[in-house]
């Protein structure tokens, strides 16, 4: 058999068709190409080196949060259980601001001033989460920010295109 230079393009292209056709058929992505940085609305917050939530594709990363009172730099008075339920309910407020809720969360990383606190941690910890739990992480901390006992940070999957 003699191939000519048509017949070799041919071939070449009939190879290529099905991975062309594929990317072209293949719906746009629903994820944003970059990292979506979000502040914090919080008039007190607002002043800080960091973001309060960081989109990256489907996935939402919540930066730590501690048992401070919404608006103010302080503590919930209570100890570990009432600093414990704030800081779930500030990572609360962050998810709802971007589309998420605690049952999206995926990853938790708890940071515990004494490790001593964790049962009490865990009391509170369940009260919010249930079976089918987040992945999770802990450990003890050398001094949290405004003397916290707990900060924790989550992980929530997200998909862009649901919200």
């Amino acid at each position: 058999m003699i191939f000519n230079r048509s017949m070799v393009m041919v071939v070449i292209l009939a190879g290529l068709l099905p991975a062309l056709s594929v990317a072209a058929a293949a719906p746009p992505s629903s994820a944003a190409a970059h990292p979506q940085f979000y502040p914090s609305p919080d008039p007190a917050l607002k002043a800080l080196p960091f973001s309060e939530a960081v989109r990256a594709g489907d996935f939402l990363l919540v930066s730590g949060q501690i048992g401070s009172q919404p608006g103010k730099l302080a503590l919930v008075p209570g100890g570990m259980p009432a600093q414990a339920k704030q800081a779930i309910e500030n990572v609360r407020g962050v998810l709802q601001r971007h589309g998420a809720n605690l049952g999206d969360v995926v990853k938790c990383t708890v940071m515990l001033a004494d490790m001593k606190d964790w049962p009490a941690f865990n009391a509170v910890y369940q009260q919010y989460f249930k079976p089918r739990f987040p992945a999770r992480s802990a450990f003890g901390a050398n001094g949290l920010a405004l003397g916290a006992q707990v900060e924790l940070e989550c992980m929530a999957y997200a998909p862009v295109s649901r919200g």
